[in-house]
């Protein structure tokens, strides 16, 4: 069984059928393919309808202020990583679900603008967070109703879209010249992806229609004129999605038999994750990267 990769072309062998341990919204089956050039993991075929995957408390915003601040300061480290190269100016969020490091870019300075799917989010990033929320599932149509930009960022977000190539393309035309793009997602050539196959967290089916390796992305970005700067699979993000993806990988074996067994197994995946956090840590191990590209001068 093959499928052409929605990337390159190229014919691919099935790597793989899974189905939705994390959300359980469906019992169908998902067949994904890994492609032997360029290396992404992909989803085919792709539903029609993939909004329907999405459970409504997929994004939960906060209920109080004060738990608003401490999700936001959980998160800080993202701004840290934005101000090392951009101190200022206009930044784009794609996919910020309620906004917390929308409100961290606020309070840092920026001039905030974000593109979000979930209705409920975008209000709550609008009437509670104060940024300029635009509501829809077609990003094309809605960067052109942005300003140029400073800043733009994808914080695992690239792996939900069908067709990320033409939305990075469109991202890359749409920052000023040393302009940076930050994109985390994934990282298909992880430890964790290579131990737990098609019952990996981080599959997500079929929410997550493509995992990119990370020197597939940065050859294709560098075609829109921007320039790697920094990819990691060590950040705090990594960290934590590292012990996410043992966790949910046992937690989600409970199936139906109760919340005891699910609390069991969650915490049995905590002490697996950091029994092996040293392994995770060392090179390109991490189960998440998180990738900075800058504009190139004159592009």
């Amino acid at each position: 069984m093959t499928a052409p990769c929605p990337k390159c072309s190229r014919e691919s062998q099935h790597a793989f059928r899974t189905k939705d341990y994390n959300q359980r919204v469906t019992g169908e089956s998902f067949d994904y393919y890994r492609c032997p050039s360029c290396g992404i993991v992909f989803l085919a075929p792709v539903p029609p309808d993939l909004e329907k995957y999405y459970p409504s408390e997929y994004h939960s915003p906060p209920s109080t202020p004060d738990e608003m601040e401490m999700l936001a300061r959980r998160e800080k480290y993202k701004i840290d990583l934005v101000k090392e190269f951009v101190s200022a100016g206009n930044l784009l969020e794609i996919g910020p679900s309620w906004g917390a490091f929308c409100l961290n870019a606020k309070n840092a300075g920026f001039t905030v603008n974000a593109i979000e799917m979930d209705s409920a989010c975008c209000r709550f990033l609008s009437d509670v967070v104060g940024v300029n929320a635009l509501h829809g599932s077609e990003i094309l149509p809605l960067l052109d109703q942005v300003d140029p930009c400073d800043v733009a960022v994808l914080w695992h977000v690239v792996e939900h879209l069908p067709d990320p190539w033409r939305v990075l393309q469109a991202v890359s035309d749409k920052l000023n010249p040393g302009g940076i793009l930050i994109i985390a997602a994934p990282n298909p050539d992880s430890l964790q992806f290579k131990a737990q196959g098609k019952r990996w967290p981080h599959v997500d089916a079929p929410r997550h229609v493509m995992l990119i390796p990370y020197g597939a992305l940065s050859r294709n970005l560098e075609q829109y004129g921007m320039k790697t700067v920094r990819i990691t699979t060590r950040d705090p993000g990594a960290h934590e999605f590292n012990l996410f993806g043992w966790r949910f990988l046992f937690a989600n074996l409970s199936g139906n038999t109760g919340a005891y067994a699910w609390k069991a197994l969650y915490a049995f995946g905590t002490l697996v994750g950091k029994l092996l956090s040293p392994f995770e840590k060392s090179k390109d191990r991490g189960s998440t990267y998180t990738a900075v590209f800058q504009k190139e001068t004159g592009k």
